[in-house]
């Protein structure tokens, strides 16, 4: 135990200072070598603790994702997850949920590919549907240019992308757990997904903007339909230019 009225240099700035906490950097005044113990206890903090920005996030952008995202854009970034590592996040958890039940989504769907393997439109489209959830920022892209040039004078195209990535980050847990009702239940409720997801952008939406609601609504069933229909043109293009400079 420190004694009372001794100051500790901080190892992280090198402030000194009185007390359990530097009030410069915000850094515990004790910190000592680093344990297994501290590494598991950090990562089960940011995860699972009530008060992580993780668990934070998840809850309000599910039930006031209209506050949260104002909130997030006017600069109350710390309790937040940021939106790109929290669309990484997502996506990984989605692949590796993927991979541990053996789902594939062009078996379970309608869609089939038919043709000649050594076509490069068939080779592009079985590449487009084997990852098209590792191309969604095809759709990141789209769905944030999309936002800006229907809701223009509300916030700048950077915001929009950083609203965007939180709102594909929803998109891939929606299809996560559409996963298990294609994969358990039955392959027709794939398409379910589709239908969550743009529920889902709507209520967001009108939660975030405070113009007319009627006008939201029309504008988001536009923009997300839009939005789906250039990401996968957009994948199946990149798909192709994928597959022509392989077999070059």
């Amino acid at each position: 135990m420190e004694e009372k009225g001794m100051r500790i240099h901080c190892k992280n700035c090198q402030n000194a200072f009185q007390g359990n906490y530097c009030p410069d950097c915000g850094q515990k005044g004790s910190v000592q070598k680093i344990t297994f113990g501290d590494t598991l206890t950090d990562f089960t903090d940011t995860i699972f603790s009530v008060d992580a920005p993780l668990v934070r996030t998840l809850k309000m952008l599910f039930s006031h994702p209209g506050e949260m995202l104002r909130e997030f854009l006017s600069g109350k970034r710390k309790r937040y997850y940021r939106p790109v590592a929290f669309f990484l996040l997502m996506t990984v958890l989605y692949l590796l949920i993927r991979s541990v039940v053996g789902y594939d989504p062009l078996l379970e769907s309608a869609i089939r590919v038919e043709g000649s393997a050594n076509d490069p439109v068939v080779q592009a489209q079985q590449m487009m549907f084997d990852n098209i959830n590792k191309f969604l920022f095809f759709f990141v892209f789209w769905f944030a240019l999309l936002l800006k040039l229907f809701f223009y004078k509300q916030y700048s195209l950077a915001e929009y992308w950083a609203v965007s990535f939180y709102f594909v980050g929803v998109y891939i847990i929606l299809t996560t757990l559409n996963m298990f009702l294609a994969g358990y239940i039955s392959s027709d409720l794939q398409f379910l997904g589709i239908l969550f997801i743009g529920v889902y952008f709507v209520y967001a939406l009108c939660s975030f903007f405070k113009t007319p609601k009627w006008a939201i609504i029309l504008k988001t069933i536009f923009i997300y339909l839009l939005s789906v229909v250039l990401y996968f043109i957009s994948t199946f293009t990149f798909s192709y230019l994928l597959i022509v400079i392989k077999n070059q």
